[in-house]
């Protein structure tokens, strides 16, 4: 699977719409948490069930019902990854935690199937079709999608980021790995005196770039506590140090 991302260029109330997606999806997620939770002893829940739920769930709240229904189901199958993680665990006898599925409070993604959304031709631009709004916008980004099929394309992301939205692509392409021989190839040590050294006896120094930066991190995290607690301000803080 090959994932390409770009970074998506719209207006306001298109960015606000990807946030209701976003939330609705870890909505979606929690609600199937809580029924694999609270449903009775003996009843089996596996994915299937879930995908099913989603489906109740479009029926009782008209903002479910508003995100495509491949997006509503995997926001469920997110739940049963992480229900079926747990039951590995406790499978396997792992020592300690076994990662019981919590609920959700820092989603920051919603994911389409193969429904939902439609390249432009250029593929330079991607429409969202559900009934979120959040329709039309521009790909910025240098990887070249025009060399996959969109047959190919098999999941579409929208993620939330400190710097902005991107939109990612889940291609499924099988990566074959280059045979090469050992002619004129060397070998790399990474370490903390040298970034690298090379079996040449090479030293590259190392750049230090958190050293470098700590000046500025350390700044932006005192401008965070300096803001009051709910304001803009202190948001727009946060997303400096984030990026930072």
């Amino acid at each position: 699977m090959l994932v390409l991302e770009y970074k998506v260029k719209g207006r306001r109330e298109q960015y606000k719409a990807i946030d209701e997606a976003i939330r609705t999806t870890q909505f979606i997620r929690n609600k199937a948490i809580r029924y694999w939770i609270d449903a009775p002893q003996g009843r089996k829940i596996n994915r299937i069930t879930l995908n099913n739920y989603s489906t109740t769930l479009r029926t009782e709240f008209k903002f479910v019902e508003e995100l495509n229904s491949m997006a509503c189901q995997a926001a469920t199958e997110r739940a049963w990854s992480a229900i079926d993680r747990f039951y590995a665990n406790c499978k396997a006898k792992k020592l300690g935690r076994k990662g019981f599925p919590r609920f959700q409070k820092d989603n920051r993604s919603v994911e389409y199937k193969t429904s939902g959304w439609s390249l432009h031709p250029t593929k330079r631009r991607i429409t969202f079709t559900d009934n979120k709004g959040i329709g039309e916008f521009k790909l910025l980004g240098k990887w070249d999608i025009h060399t996959y099929s969109t047959k190919l394309i098999k999941r579409v992301r929208l993620i939330r980021k400190a710097d902005g939205y991107y939109c990612q692509f889940c291609i499924d392409v099988e990566i074959q790995p280059e045979s090469r021989d050992a002619n004129g190839e060397i070998g790399l040590d990474v370490g903390l005196e040298y970034f690298y050294t090379d079996s040449n006896g090479h030293h590259q120094e190392n750049p230090k770039f958190l050293k470098k930066a700590e000046k500025a991190i350390k700044r932006a995290q005192r401008q965070i506590y300096k803001k009051e607690k709910g304001k803009n301000q202190r948001q727009k803080a946060r997303q400096r140090y984030a990026i930072n």
